[in-house]
């Protein structure tokens, strides 16, 4: 590392040392590369841009996914006029300030702009920005733009567009948590050069991972009551509906727990009072839906609980990781019914309609030129996010592209209406495919009787060879009971489903062989079905005999 970056992580940021990962990602960000960084929460992931981005005379634009994240990370910066200042950009700001804002942009007196993807997606926005000329834009939670990921948001699709009206800055795009075929599609979607793809290891060996199977929904409540009331010290809870974050909370409090809860529900004054009570430490425990999430910074969890299954190991590995950033220990109990996963199967994301797909194309056209997404969005009468969902699939399919200013044209050579519908819809029904083999790994988790935390580990490509010797299956003697011997194909190669096409390796357990699949995402396999009956290949192999 260059002494001047140190020397500006000492001096304007406080750090004496610096965490694995960040030096070799702040040396890349400095010498100009594209970085996909998936770091642990807590590992400070936001030095990795902010230290560099001092050392540079062009502005960053940083896009974060809440406004609470966004206020978090200004008034960081605003603690020391040696980090270069800070405004937001974003729906929450009166009038008066958002002028400020862009006043003090464009008076160069500060360095970064934090704002949503759904401002990126504003023309006079971009074109203000694009002005300054910035040199970085940063993508915070990055996992968003992949539609693999447990919290895909349509409108971060947008932003690989919104780059090139930018002037093609270089990204820095920042995760927790990320599997390999989110990290593909990151990459692939921002558009990124010669990246540096740094992956921290994802093991969390100070978390106790505990799986409960509840036989029915009293003895499920009890536990969860029973597991808040045995932790001394702060404690997360995650329920899947909000009536239920409200009721349970209201009984930990009857049991002498300061407890609130917290969802979307709920006026964004109260969230916002929720929230700060619980990182001051005036309440010790949160009941909340996966609305409590992103930007939660506090050191000192000494448990998540989970009342339900989450609808995704990359949900549930993010949940329990607000836990235990203070180096302690830390306990991680799921109470898991099996009945739990038809209602997360029902609030899943439906397929998209073929009629909304036509009717979108049809305006576009009806324009007879380029039209820009506000207008459209008017004619249709949708939302922003729906009307990116869709705009997404039919670009994916060539139906709809983007002409030099972000405005979208239906190009000379797309497909009919009609055509180009259908083949969104099916894009549409394999990303639904995906959520489903998600959940479907959540399940597995909870029902293995290997070790947990290998489980986790190759879900997210990441080999442990032996039990971890700190969950609930490892103590109970079953961890062991695992594969031994030569394995058919490595974790982490790539072999060919004469269905399912090519997938990547990802665990093995007793006789059983995960795959992720390109197209249909994870599958489990009877190991000696898929090698016995010729259904896997190592992608050499089939390669060679075509």
């Amino acid at each position: 590392m260059s002494d001047e970056v140190r020397a500006t992580a000492q001096a304007a940021f406080g750090f004496e040392e610096l965490r694995p990962g960040q030096e070799e990602a702040m040396d890349a960000v400095r010498a100009g590369r594209d970085v996909l960084a998936v770091m642990p929460t807590g590992s400070g992931k936001s030095a990795v841009y902010q230290v560099p981005a001092v050392l540079q005379e062009q502005p960053v634009v940083v896009v974060s996914p809440l406004i609470a994240l966004q206020r978090d990370q200004v008034d960081g910066i605003r603690e020391d006029a040696r980090r270069g200042g800070a405004v937001m950009l974003n729906s929450a700001l009166p009038a008066a300030e958002w002028q400020q804002a862009r006043e003090e942009l464009r008076a160069g007196t500060v360095k970064f702009v934090f704002l949503a993807p759904e401002q990126l997606a504003r023309d006079e926005v971009v074109d203000e920005l694009a002005r300054l000329r910035p040199g970085m834009l940063v993508v915070d939670e990055a996992h968003c733009v992949s539609s693999w990921g447990h919290d895909f948001r349509p409108l971060y699709l947008r932003l690989g567009a919104a780059r090139e009206r930018l002037g093609r800055p270089q990204v820095v795009a920042l995760t927790a948590t990320a599997s390999p075929q989110v990290r593909h599609e990151v990459v692939e979607q921002l558009d990124l050069q010669d990246p540096l793809v740094l992956v921290e290891g994802f093991d969390r060996p100070e978390i106790d991972l505990r799986v409960v199977r509840c036989a029915d929904a009293g003895t499920q409540r009890r536990g969860v009551l029973d597991a808040v009331l045995e932790v001394e010290g702060a404690v997360l809870v995650y329920v899947a509906k909000r009536h239920d974050a409200e009721e349970i909370a209201a009984q930990l409090r009857a049991a002498g727990r300061e407890a609130d809860h917290y969802h979307a529900g709920r006026a964004r004054a109260d969230r916002d009072r929720v929230q700060h009570a619980f990182l001051d430490g005036a309440l010790d425990v949160v009941v909340a839906t996966n609305a409590f999430g992103m930007g939660i910074d506090k050191p000192d969890v000494r448990a998540v609980v989970h009342a339900a299954v989450p609808d995704s190991p990359d949900s549930y590995y993010q949940e329990i990781g607000r836990a235990a950033r203070d180096g302690g220990t830390a306990v991680a109990t799921l109470f898991y019914r099996p009945e739990d996963l038809g209602l997360r199967t029902f609030f899943s994301a439906g397929v998209a309609k073929v009629e909304p797909l036509r009717e979108t194309v049809a305006a576009v056209r009806a324009h007879g030129g380029a039209v820009d997404a506000g207008e459209l969005r008017r004619d249709l009468g949708v939302t922003a996010s729906r009307l990116a969902g869709s705009v997404n699939l039919l670009q994916e399919v060539g139906a709809l592209a983007e002409d030099g200013t972000g405005r979208l044209v239906v190009p000379e050579d797309a497909p009919p209406a009609a055509r180009a519908a259908r083949a969104a819809v099916e894009v549409s029904e394999q990303q639904r495919s995906v959520e489903r083999s998600r959940l479907e790994m959540m399940r597995a988790y909870c029902e293995t009787a290997a070790c947990r935390r290998q489980f986790l580990l190759g879900y997210f490509g990441e080999e442990r060879t032996e039990p971890c010797g700190s969950c609930d299956t490892c103590r109970a003697g079953s961890a062991g009971e695992r594969s031994a011997g030569r394995v058919p194909f490595p974790v982490g190669s790539t072999v060919v489903h004469e269905r399912w096409g090519a997938g990547q390796v990802m665990h093995y357990e007793a006789d059983r062989v995960t795959v992720l699949f390109d197209g249909v995402g994870y599958r489990t396999l009877a190991l000696a079905l898929a090698v016995g009956e010729g259904l896997l290949h190592p992608e050499a192999a089939t390669g060679s005999a075509a």
